[in-house]
């Protein structure tokens, strides 16, 4: 059975194309679910405007739908909370050269 830092893992391999830091680093995954074969993510993105909205989901679910003992990912595309630069991990801060 899939664990939640197999999802982490796959889900960090995701990038915003705009922003050189993964999805899961960005701060735009707000939940995880592991139930047995079955993942439910809740994620935002950086607005609702964002050029990628079709693309960065997919890419997400794609990417955990390799993650060995997968079966089911359901995307759940949430505004709230909106996100917010804060939200960054301290790794893409680094990788932002935000203090």
């Amino acid at each position: 059975m899939p664990n939640q830092n197999e999802v982490i893992e796959a889900l960090k391999r995701v990038f915003d194309p705009e922003i050189p830091v993964n999805i899961f680093d960005l701060g735009l995954i707000y939940d995880i679910k592991v139930d047995g074969p079955k993942v439910n993510i809740s994620m935002t993105l950086t607005s609702q405007g964002c050029p990628a909205a079709q693309v960065l989901p997919e890419q997400a679910r794609l990417a955990v739908m390799n993650v060995s003992g997968v079966e089911e990912v359901n995307m759940d595309l949430v505004w709230d909370p909106r996100w917010t630069p804060e939200m960054i991990s301290p790794e893409g801060r680094k990788i932002l050269n935000i203090d």
